[in-house]
């Protein structure tokens, strides 16, 4: 296995995404298992290929078409699972020449082989399919296709899935572990309307009052990063001297949109320069990286970048933050582009850990601050957006149960790393881990283990127990002091077994380290002024 954000809640609940939907949900069901965790039917092949070929009919609101499943078999076993979710269909499944069974249960499909499964053979099924999709009410929150129609009445469509998973549309082995190696995308849609999906355009076939595009992936790519995009069109393109050479970088937008989008995506190449000094270079070079517009937000799409944001700075128009940084750039261009190295390049095996993608890529925005205005101004950002931190459920998940865990992954996840940084021992080395973050795990699928561990491996410290703070916990450190005569006293409380977090604080004017843990400790000194370092998420009080 090569790799095993309509306005809600006044704006800001875009990055609460997970909060009130999955994150909160207690009973699981027997769905949400076969959903959401690798089931004997998951684990027994390994995806090598897909070939997506689909037709929209966009006056019916009604596709149909086949995946041809590529795989790699591990270990022999009667049945496989594919999922689908109602009220799509699945007409049948072929492997050999042969109609295969299908044994339903919910979404989950299982497909009896018949014939023979040696170990490590590639082999291949046809599920045939049909249906009317889930329509998208709000996306990408509740996710589906947006069947919606332009300024001038013209056809734009799109897809968005992330959580509800891709089986909302098409079928496919909808868990994240497993990440397909390359995929060929076939759209036929009514001529005059061009469809984008991933990767690069292999080439358009004339079908007479149709077209068919053919897309083709040559990199890793997860499930909910697969998308179809049809609209009225026009596309304009610039090539970026990125550390692997020569990119291209395409931007699909409304052709009424064009002269506009020329000016306003001048974004797109700040954010790679800005991102490769950060994270290394762009991950999918070969797919190319693009832009397209929606009728919704937005998403990180892999290599297909879907943007909504009225081609407007901030969110929406709206400084996320309250500090005027948010508007120093387009939020839906600097944080979904952030996706393509955490999520698509690194990507969560289970979405329990879905924090690897959110909160890393929260901080990418302040790191596109740090690069262009400064330490300082990153800094106003991300504390900033502290207000918005909920601190009601764990940043990460149930396991095996598709649960993805507390909005809070993106503001608090973006101060828990920005916090971390000031525990590094300088950015040369903080920013030598996130690259390497995204050169260890380049094209992988990964656990919080993984990460935890590379970045306490690579600092030469046991970060543990922070991370179980933050990422496990609700509760927020909190500095309790005294200042007594001649004795200045402190500790911490509210926190995890062992969590002993060195900070930086002012004391009389100076700035100094101490190193608090849950037992009272004592400073022979006499305190006229305190202060803790802004830059650390930790509460404080006298008492």
């Amino acid at each position: 296995m090569k790799k095993n954000l309509f306005i809600l809640l006044a704006l800001s609940s875009f990055l609460s995404i997970g909060q009130g939907l999955l994150s909160e949900k207690e009973n699981f069901t027997r769905q949400d298992t076969l959903r959401g965790s690798v089931t004997p039917q998951r684990a027994w092949w390994d995806l090598t290929y897909y070939h997506l070929d689909v037709e929209v009919k966009p006056e019916e609101k009604f596709i149909s078409g086949k995946n041809t499943i590529n795989y790699r078999v591990l270990k022999a076993k009667p049945e496989l699972q594919i999922d689908l979710q109602t009220p799509m269909k699945i007409i049948k499944v072929i492997q050999d020449g042969e109609e295969l069974k299908v044994r339903s249960e919910g979404n989950a499909h299982f497909i009896k082989v018949t014939n023979e499964q040696p170990v490590d053979a590639i082999k291949s099924l046809e599920v045939f399919y049909e249906g009317y999709p889930r329509e998208a009410k709000r996306a990408p929150w509740d996710g589906g296709f947006s069947w919606k129609k332009d300024n001038n009445g013209k056809h734009f469509i799109a897809t968005s899935n992330q959580g509800l998973g891709a089986s909302v549309w098409w079928p496919n082995k909808d868990h994240m572990y497993d990440e397909v190696d390359s995929m060929l995308i076939s759209v036929t849609n009514p001529k005059g309307l061009t469809n984008v999906s991933n990767g690069r355009l292999r080439k358009l076939e004339d079908l007479g009052d149709k077209v068919k595009s053919h897309w083709f992936v040559s990199n890793p790519i997860n499930n909910y990063g697969v998308n179809i995009n049809i609209g009225d069109y026009v596309n304009f393109s610039e090539i970026y001297n990125g550390e692997k050479g020569k990119l291209d970088m395409d931007y699909w937008v409304l052709i009424d949109n064009l002269e506009k989008a020329k000016e306003h995506f001048k974004d797109a190449p700040k954010m790679m320069k800005a991102f490769e000094y950060w994270f290394g270079p762009y991950p999918f070079y070969e797919d190319s990286f693009k832009l397209v517009e929606v009728p919704y937000l937005g998403m990180e799409h892999q290599s297909s970048v879907t943007y909504g944001n009225q081609y407007k700075n901030g969110y929406l128009g709206r400084d996320l933050s309250n500090t005027g940084w948010g508007l120093k750039f387009d939020f839906i261009i600097i944080h979904e582009a952030g996706h393509e190295w955490f999520a698509n390049n690194i990507t969560n095996k289970d979405i329990a850990d879905m924090w690897i993608h959110e909160s890393f890529t929260n901080y990418s925005e302040n790191l596109f601050l740090d690069y262009y205005y400064g330490k300082e101004a990153s800094a106003d950002y991300v504390i900033g957006t502290r207000a918005n931190i909920k601190n009601k459920t764990p940043i990460i998940g149930q396991y095996d149960v598709n649960n993805e865990g507390s909005g809070d992954m993106y503001y608090k996840g973006g101060n828990m790393l920005h916090t971390l940084r000031q525990l590094v021992e300088n950015d040369r080395i903080w920013r030598e881990i996130l690259r390497g973050l995204n050169k260890e795990f380049y094209h992988q699928t990964v656990t919080t283990k993984q990460i935890e561990d590379y970045i306490s491996n690579k600092t030469k410290k046991d970060f543990s127990a922070f991370f179980n703070q933050y990422l496990r916990d609700t509760r927020i450190p909190t500095l309790e002091y005294k200042i007594e005569d001649n004795q200045f006293k402190f500790r911490y409380v509210d926190i995890v077994k062992d969590f002993d977090m060195p900070i930086e604080v002012e004391i009389n004017g100076k700035t100094e380290w101490i190193f608090p843990t849950s037992k009272w400790k004592t400073k022979n000194i006499k305190v006229s002024n305190f202060k803790v370092d802004r830059d650390y998420y930790i509460y404080s009080k006298q008492v």
